[in-house]
């Protein structure tokens, strides 16, 4: 089939790419033209895992890449997949001024398009949002009906940063919102050769599946958390009491890995949508808003920790190994490695930074606040106390951290290596 993709950031590129190596003739569509000028010569313009080596591999007519969306760019498309990313707001949810943006333009390319196109939603977007704010937007740039003239589908995305090309191809479910019947078919055919259980639902039922989703796993983090700092009160190893925990299939391991909180662009986001949308209707979300609220908190008991060895941390130089929200991405959106580092520079602490993939974004947020470092070696060699943010391999190097205070907010250094070190970690 013919799919366009309007959006070249992490969702758009692996569902763009992903839907190719599936056989389907993909267009990518971005306002950016220094993206498209990447994609076209091969090069994604985001790091995920794999994504660089697929695009690649792809034949050229099975993906190519314009900065214009028009009739002659998506005219011909099954599927329109708006896959822009929905900011989030200052305040509280979701800013989906992007992605209704997007459906504006989708809305005035398919002006005098003939068919019955698919829209298909697969941005993030609060509970609702689709019925009552994009399909309007969509009927009102086009001039024409949705269910008469063209289709609008909700299709969430369930994938992870640094796996979610595999996740793509991969997937444990799929999630089609929309009683379209066109809509369905069309949807169905493109995913028929995945072999997962296909959810088929309501538009606003898929919105709330994605964000409960993410709800759900930012609890489980923050409620890891929680007990984790119990735990080093009580001198108790939290991993211990997450592996028994584990066991229990009503429970699995999975997001129970004790540390200094969840960041990017989904967990943070989605939840407080959900709390947005949950005040709107008149239920606050007493659950929904201590999870958000441990997770502010946690990064924060790392500096408190250091202040506790080190006294007032102004002038002290402190290194900070990695800035993403986690190893393998380049994301920092979010990223309690990029708190921890800022209040280390109100505390007027003198910082260097390491991160081998997020410090070119790192550098939007963090600015000239701080020093970089082309390695790990480099930026110790001169820290009276190094914090350790993101569990990369290479920081799990035992060696680098001879002589220094070390704050570990990731369990990088397991017990027995870590003996001789002046070394303390967040729930352990």
């Amino acid at each position: 089939m013919i799919l366009a993709v309007v959006g070249a950031g992490y969702v758009g590129m692996v569902c763009g790419v992903g839907f190719a190596k599936m056989g389907h003739q993909v267009i990518l569509i971005d306002i950016d033209s220094d993206k498209v000028d990447m994609i076209n010569q091969g090069r994604a313009p985001v790091y995920e895992t794999g994504l660089d080596a697929a695009l690649r591999g792809l034949a050229p007519t099975s993906l190519s890449a314009t900065s214009t969306l028009d009739s002659d760019s998506i005219g011909n498309a099954d599927a329109i997949f708006l896959c822009v990313q929905s900011s989030t707001a200052d305040c509280e949810g979701m800013d989906l001024t992007p992605v209704e943006r997007a459906a504006r333009d989708v809305g005035v390319a398919l002006r005098n398009s003939s068919g019955y196109p698919v829209v298909v939603v697969k941005s993030t977007v609060s509970p609702g949002a689709t019925e009552k704010r994009i399909l309007p937007i969509l009927e009102e740039s086009s001039g024409k009906r949705a269910g008469v003239d063209f289709a609008v589908m909700a299709n969430p995305e369930f994938l992870r940063e640094g796996n979610a090309l595999a996740d793509f191809l991969c997937p444990d479910r799929i999630v089609i919102g929309g009683v379209d019947t066109k809509g369905r078919a069309v949807l169905g055919e493109i995913y028929k050769d995945f072999g997962v259980p296909i959810i088929s639902v309501d538009r606003t039922t898929a919105e709330v599946i994605k964000c409960a989703c993410n709800a759900f796993l930012a609890a489980k983090v923050s409620f890891i958390n929680e007990v984790g700092n119990i735990c080093k009160a009580l001198g108790v190893d939290t991993y211990k009491v997450a592996e028994a925990m584990g066991a229990d299939p009503r429970i699995s391991p999975h997001f129970l890995k004790a540390g200094i909180g969840f960041g990017g662009s989904c967990l943070p986001k989605d939840t407080r949508s959900l709390c947005m949308v949950a005040r709107e209707l008149g239920y606050e979300p007493i659950l929904l808003e201590s999870i958000l609220q441990v997770n502010d908190n946690q990064p924060l008991r790392l500096i408190e920790m250091a202040e506790r060895k080190m006294g007032r941390l102004v002038g002290k130089k402190v290194t900070v190994l990695g800035l993403a929200f986690k190893a393998g991405t380049d994301d920092v959106r979010k990223s309690p490695a990029i708190q921890v580092t800022k209040g280390l520079c109100q505390r007027g602490a003198s910082v260097t930074v390491y991160d081998a993939l997020a410090e070119e974004k790192a550098k939007g947020v963090l600015q000239d606040r701080v020093i970089y470092c082309p390695s790990a070696v480099e930026a110790i060699s001169q820290a009276e106390v190094v914090f350790v943010l993101t569990d990369s391999d290479e920081f799990k190097d035992v060696e680098l951290y001879s002589g220094k205070v070390v704050i570990d907010g990731r369990r990088v250094l397991d017990d027995g290596v870590r003996d001789g070190l002046d070394y303390e970690g967040i729930c352990w």
